[in-house]
């Protein structure tokens, strides 16, 4: 936990809030008497929109309440958080039940965001607000929010069909045929049922954000998406 704290950039009180943070009820479910980071995800949800909120209101005095709001739903998405756990490797010290693990858990997009959002809250309770504040404007908040963050495909498609209410999106992994490249993934991405785009990499997170472009320049032909 000790190198995970030097990532963070925060050393904690009681190590323990970290260690249930980074708990999944899977892993709970398997060693009884564990707490999970489900009520710490919850917290932090609430500490980050405020924090956010009130970062965004600071830097942009004369933005009407819409913008700031279509603003902070972009800095603490899924994508947003799930990117943030990323850059910090949270994904290798998550502890996971053993289908979990074996089922990729530790690169799935809402367990690492989940995650991000648990540690949040941890660090709410071991510092303060304060402390949380710092943590939240360091990681996700400075310098990822101007023109709304971030600008990666994935997270752009969301944030336009997420704009008047929660829509889910499903990235499908599509088996190559026989003309495809070896070593080529290719993804599919689909809302309420529809295919919305199709996409190629060398890489499964590359075909996924190669799908999401298929789908922006789908819906939105010769337009750049406003952030």
């Amino acid at each position: 936990m000790s190198g995970l704290e030097t990532v963070l950039g925060y050393v904690f009180q009681d190590p323990g809030l970290l260690e249930m943070a980074l708990t999944h009820s899977s892993y709970a479910n398997e060693h009884r008497g564990l707490s999970h980071n489900e009520r710490l995800e919850f917290l932090g949800d609430a500490v980050l929109e405020l924090s956010a909120s009130a970062y965004l209101y600071q830097q942009f005095p004369g933005e009407p309440e819409g913008n700031l709001s279509r603003r902070r739903a972009a800095l603490v998405c899924e994508a947003s958080l799930s990117a943030c756990a990323r850059r910090l490797n949270l994904g290798r010290s998550l502890r996971l039940g053993n289908g979990e693990d074996k089922g990729g858990g530790r690169e799935k997009d809402s367990l690492l965001a989940d995650a991000m959002e648990a540690v949040i809250g941890a660090v709410y309770l071991d510092g303060g607000w304060e402390k949380a504040c710092a943590f939240i404007w360091h990681h996700l908040l400075v310098g990822r929010s101007e023109g709304g963050v971030p600008l990666d495909a994935k997270t752009r498609l969301q944030e336009y069909l997420q704009r008047e209410g929660g829509i889910e999106i499903r990235y499908q992994d599509i088996p190559p045929s026989a003309e495809d490249a070896e070593g080529i993934f290719i993804s599919e991405v689909s809302a309420e049922g529809k295919v919305l785009g199709r996409g190629s990499g060398h890489s499964k997170k590359s075909a996924e954000q190669d799908a999401a472009q298929a789908a922006l320049n789908a819906l939105l032909p010769g337009e750049n998406l406003p952030m």
